[in-house]
């Protein structure tokens, strides 16, 4: 039959990514308390194409997403982009994966537990002769932010929002998801929580009225935490505050070198 992919292009151009997105992936992803936590991914998979061919296979990326083992470590993910690469004929392949991961939070007074989700993204990179892999790790994770300047010219009260802390980082040896999630919680004014009493509503807002913070504020501590790790070899953080009492939001980002 016909290889029409392996054909010539009209348009001899090299494409740097082609392949398959949003495939459902079932996902064993490492979890700092219980050892594994099962999830479902969405997953983008591409690899380069040269000049000279019109097309890539495309059923061939899913075939190395069946015969993959669908857990989310680095010799998992090394393992699925170097088969992509040998079944592709590629020199480069990248595999993005985007999950709810869950924590259970207590809240700060009652301690009544309740599950948070939060969005991560497992990016992995393999290209050049050397077969060498890079990972980034993303996690967002929602905060509540007091702003100073309110706080300070009003006589009662301050305008408070939710800002999403948004982190990518690139590290050596093994990051937890967990690192992240409370750099990111620990940058705003206070965490946000998926259950609180009474008792956990007043603490939770007198804790952020005592530490009212601009976006500014809230991407430098994290940035701060982020540089002082000892595993992370680069990282980005964004910060988008959803304002209350404006019709826009504000925003910082912060990305080391």
């Amino acid at each position: 039959m016909r290889d029409v992919q392996n054909s010539p292009a009209e348009v001899a151009l090299g494409i740097d990514r082609v392949g398959v997105s949003n495939l459902r992936q079932p996902l064993v992803v490492r979890d700092r308390t219980q050892g594994r936590q099962h999830t479902v991914a969405g997953v983008d998979m591409s690899v380069d194409l040269p000049a000279e061919f019109k097309g890539t296979h495309m059923s061939r990326f899913v075939e190395a997403r069946e015969s993959w083992r669908g857990e989310l470590d680095y010799a998992a993910i090394k393992a699925l982009l170097a088969d992509m690469r040998r079944r592709l004929a590629a020199r480069s392949a990248h595999a993005v994966f985007r999950f709810p991961y869950f924590l259970r939070r207590v809240s700060p007074v009652s301690a009544a537990p309740g599950w948070m989700s939060y969005a991560c993204t497992v990016d992995g990179q393999m290209s050049g002769d050397k077969d060498k892999l890079r990972l980034t790790l993303t996690v967002e994770a929602p905060v509540m932010t007091v702003c100073p300047c309110s706080k300070a010219i009003s006589d009662e009260g301050a305008h408070s929002q939710r800002a999403m802390v948004r982190i990518s980082a690139r590290f050596s040896g093994f990051l937890w998801l967990e690192d992240l999630i409370e750099i990111a919680e620990s940058a705003g004014s206070s965490p946000v929580y998926s259950l609180l009493k009474r008792e956990d509503e007043k603490h939770v807002t007198e804790q952020a009225f005592a530490k009212p913070c601009f976006v500014e504020d809230v991407v430098r501590a994290a940035a701060g935490r982020l540089k002082a790790h000892s595993q992370i070899t680069w990282f980005r953080v964004e910060v988008e505050s959803q304002e209350s009492i404006h019709d826009h939001s504000a925003f910082a980002s912060i990305e080391s070198a």
